[in-house]
């Protein structure tokens, strides 16, 4: 390999200076091109109204207190203990039929055609879980104070 002069020496250096030059230069330009859009596309949380705070917040819940019920292939749901507490306490058929009402908003004729009775005694089964579930929830606050 040959050795340069101080003038070759020179010129390669001075290339190789520009060459830095421009890809500073060209960062730079990227840099202040992504602060632009930025300042174009993002806001500060302290600068959102408060409606557009609410209307990203989303608040996790986890089930572990809450209680589900099968009845006649559903899943349902019920996340107040005291009502768990007074459902448990009805027969099977008044609770899945207040379950089926109240829950899954079946009519009681669709509720009779699902349970095979006439819908007639699904209302009375309606009408008279509700008087218990009252009771039994007064019964239950009354004994919580």
């Amino acid at each position: 390999m040959e050795k340069l002069s101080s003038q070759d020496e020179l010129t390669v250096m001075h290339q190789f200076d520009r060459l830095c030059q421009l890809a500073l230069d060209g960062e730079a330009a990227d840099y202040f091109r992504h602060l632009e859009y930025r300042a174009n596309y993002e806001v500060n949380f302290s600068d959102m109204t408060e409606q557009e705070l609410d209307s990203i917040f989303v608040m996790d819940e986890y089930n572990l207190d809450n209680s589900h019920f099968q009845v006649l292939g559903y899943d349902i749901e019920v996340k107040d203990t005291l009502l768990v507490e007074a459902l448990q306490a009805l027969t099977e058929k008044k609770r899945n039929v207040v379950l089926l009402s109240y829950f899954l908003e079946m009519t009681d004729v669709e509720i009779a055609r699902k349970m095979n009775l006439v819908h007639s005694t699904i209302r009375e089964h309606r009408i008279r879980s509700l008087e218990l579930l009252k009771k039994l929830m007064e019964e239950n606050m009354d004994g919580a104070e």
